[in-house]
């Protein structure tokens, strides 16, 4: 049987102080091209050795509030993620507490404003 390879691309402009001022980002099974990013999370396991490696970038345009928002977003999403990884309906109602104290303190009902 064959195997189908799938890629992600993650492009970033710097500026001359190595600050991001542009993020692209494609994905070739979801049908995405060169669309842009104010920000991504990235988050691998090594199984090798047992740790999260991450990369965290937002570009310098990007607001506070808007910050905020992914961010909560983020969590939520995450939640989910590990609702379904681990069926552990607990623990992802608790990561879900967490967004629900977010938006509440940071006032995220909104949205982030244009």
């Amino acid at each position: 049987m064959a195997h189908h390879k799938s890629k992600v691309i993650i492009e970033v402009e710097l500026d001359e102080n190595r600050i991001p001022e542009k993020i692209r980002w494609s994905a070739t099974d979801a049908g995405i091209a060169d669309q842009p990013a104010e920000a991504f999370f990235l988050s691998v396991w090594n199984d090798q050795t047992k740790e999260t490696l991450r990369l965290d970038l937002w570009t310098k345009e990007m607001k506070l509030f808007e910050m905020q928002f992914f961010t909560w977003q983020t969590i939520k999403t995450l939640a989910e993620t590990y609702r379904r990884a681990t069926n552990d309906d607990r623990m992802a109602d608790t990561i879900l507490d967490l967004a629900d104290y977010m938006e509440e303190k940071l006032n995220l009902k909104d949205g982030p404003q244009s």
